[in-house]
């Protein structure tokens, strides 16, 4: 039976990649390589309960500003079309919203705000992001509620300083209801991250700042499933997942290829991309 359920969310986790393409090509502009790298995770977060007893994500299309849901927060804004794609797919609101990405107006900027159902903090300054999830998770301690708050980082984001200074703080407070996901493809907007500033050893320097660390393969479901599930039973300390990805992963003439990091799909490309996708 588990097998079948784990096919569910891998056919989701397509469904949701099929969604970013379409989007980004309606829109001519956007960021496909990390949302595509990224869409494993982020489906198995908010889907997982198709594959587990209960959902891994706690929250309400019909409340999105419920009390007690459980936060995420992309801190890597640029991929918010893989975002866009879950929250519609969740409920949020209609799939047919996901064609005005990025147009004047829209509820569905380029980066994440918001005035979009399911979003709760703005984001796309990089760097930023795991002090917003860790001022999340102080808050909800300091106000005695059980929800959990998620962080999707980017590889090329953690070069930044702030990442390190939440990082730090976040173990002193030992803020154990935070969890942050790092997508690690080796790719930022530049090139490698190997050659723009080094990285490793990675799991190594999460731990020696106080944090529990697990590393995966961040397109393997049951690997996925397990992490979140992990992360869960931690107490006096923080958690990231380190899900190593493949940049642009489900369309072979994307996959590490870094140019689309920030190009989105011609029409032709598009067409080719769901024709893999299917």
């Amino acid at each position: 039976m588990i097998e079948v359920q784990i096919k569910k969310l891998e056919e989701k986790a397509k469904q949701i990649r099929r969604l970013i393409i379409q989007m980004l090509a309606q829109a001519g502009s956007g960021h496909p390589g990390g949302s595509l790298s990224a869409a494993d995770l982020i489906t198995c977060l908010y889907f997982g309960n198709l594959a587990t007893a209960e959902a891994l994500l706690r929250y309400n299309p019909g409340d999105p500003l419920w009390p007690d849901r459980d936060r995420f927060h992309m801190s890597k804004g640029h991929c918010c079309p893989l975002w866009y794609a879950v929250l519609a797919e969740s409920g949020y609101f209609p799939v047919e919203h996901l064609w005005s990405l990025r147009r004047l107006g829209s509820l569905l900027q380029g980066h994440p705000d918001r005035r979009t159902p399911g979003v709760d903090v703005a984001s796309g300054s990089l760097g930023q992001g795991l002090s917003v999830a860790l001022g999340m998770g102080l808050a909800a301690k300091i106000d005695k509620k059980d929800y959990r708050v998620y962080v999707l980082l980017g590889d090329g984001e953690i070069q930044e300083g702030n990442i390190w200074e939440a990082a730090m703080a976040a173990s002193h407070y030992k803020c154990d209801n935070l969890c942050a996901i790092l997508d690690y493809n080796g790719f930022q907007i530049d090139g490698t991250t190997k050659d723009i500033m080094n990285l490793e050893p990675l799991l190594a320097k999460w731990q020696a700042f106080g944090w529990h660390a697990i590393e995966i393969d961040g397109h393997n479901i049951k690997e996925i499933l397990s992490a979140y599930q992990e992360a869960r039973t931690i107490k006096a300390k923080p958690c990231i997942i380190i899900a190593h990805t493949i940049k642009g992963k489900g369309v072979s003439f994307m996959e590490n290829v870094v140019d689309f990091h920030g190009r989105a799909p011609t029409k032709e490309e598009a067409e080719r991309a769901l024709k893999e996708l299917e």
